[in-house]
């Protein structure tokens, strides 16, 4: 069968097949910082823009490693699957508000979690997305609500098997449902017992950049009823002759989903048109722009933790509004 007839035979399943239900929480089976840092896995099999592009990244990007190391509110976990092999960390970093006030918070889950926080343990060494020193500064600005946020860090080489939704007919992939049923059945009903989150959709998100970003989109299309809001940075649409497009375009209705959608000027021609592709797409589908869709075509910026750490800031303004 031709790789395309195949694709297209899996449009009326792409969102459906597995059934979810929830498992009993796994319990980490080690509660100390993971230093061993997993590769983010071969730039030419999952990144979005040219390979060199890696190379830009200013110096002094990354916070200091030792004052994220006595933070009370920064923890990191090694966390187990029944579902997938590989254990992986898991990196929680809570708002001030947290230690302070009894209540609950939104939470945001991002993939290739040990690129947010810790240069020791990020894709390029010392430059990291400066997730936590972002939302408290937006926080602490009353610019966003105070929010948990949960780094899932990758595999290394199961990363682009994780993060692909199909199986692409040269490069294989293909188990990102199992990684959804590993978000929704195992890590999330940890999280929401650990932590006081507020658990609805309408106050999770769900988000990640290159193939990161392509799992994310899957994720929260799939299961809007678990992820409300997403942050689709960078992704890689390309993946399985842009199949993802094909099928959001085929779902029969339209998910109460709000998007952050974006694309570096320098990621490449065809990676933007993809873009735009499926920003066109979701007009049609429903999705106001400025509403409940932004789409930003970032002037200059290329395929790299710089980048999406220039961006992190107005992700969290959009998907997490004071």
């Amino acid at each position: 069968m031709h790789p395309r007839e195949n694709c297209s035979s899996l449009m009326q399943s792409y969102f459906t097949g597995a059934v979810f239900q929830t498992l009993r929480p796994q319990t980490p089976s080690s509660f100390k910082p993971a230093l061993e840092s997993p590769e983010r896995g071969s730039v030419s099999a999952d990144a979005a823009g040219d390979s060199s592009s890696r190379e830009h990244i200013a110096d002094g990007l990354d916070s200091n490693p030792d004052e994220l190391d006595s933070n009370p509110r920064y923890s990191v976990h090694t966390f187990h699957s029944e579902i997938l092999p590989d254990d992986r960390a898991v990196s929680v970093y809570l708002p001030p508000q947290y230690l302070e006030e009894e209540r609950r918070f939104p939470v945001l889950y991002l993939q290739d979690g040990q690129n947010l926080f810790d240069g020791r343990t990020s894709y390029i060494a010392g430059k990291t997305w400066n997730a936590n020193t972002t939302a408290d500064r937006l926080t602490e600005a009353g610019e966003i609500e105070p929010l948990i946020l949960v780094g899932i860090a990758n595999t290394g080489l199961r990363r682009m098997a994780e993060y692909t939704p199909t199986r692409d007919f040269k490069m294989g992939g293909g188990e990102g449902r199992s990684y959804a049923r590993l978000l929704i059945e195992e890590l999330k009903p940890w999280i929401d017992s650990l932590y006081r989150t507020l658990p609805e959709a309408k106050s999770t998100g769900l988000g990640g950049s290159s193939l990161g970003g392509l799992i994310s989109l899957y994720v929260g299309f799939a299961h809007p009823e678990v992820f409300g809001k997403l942050a689709v940075m960078s992704p890689s649409l390309w993946w399985d002759h842009r199949s993802i497009l094909n099928a959001i375009e085929q779902q029969a209705t339209k998910p109460d989903l709000r998007i952050w959608l974006d694309m570096g000027m320098a990621e490449g021609l065809r990676h933007l048109r993809d873009a735009d592709m499926l920003e066109r797409l979701l007009l049609k589908r429903g999705w106001r722009s400025g509403v409940d869709l932004a789409y930003v075509k970032a002037q200059g910026a290329v395929h790299d933790e710089l980048a999406w750490s220039d961006r992190f800031g107005d992700v969290l303004r959009f998907l997490f509004p004071a």
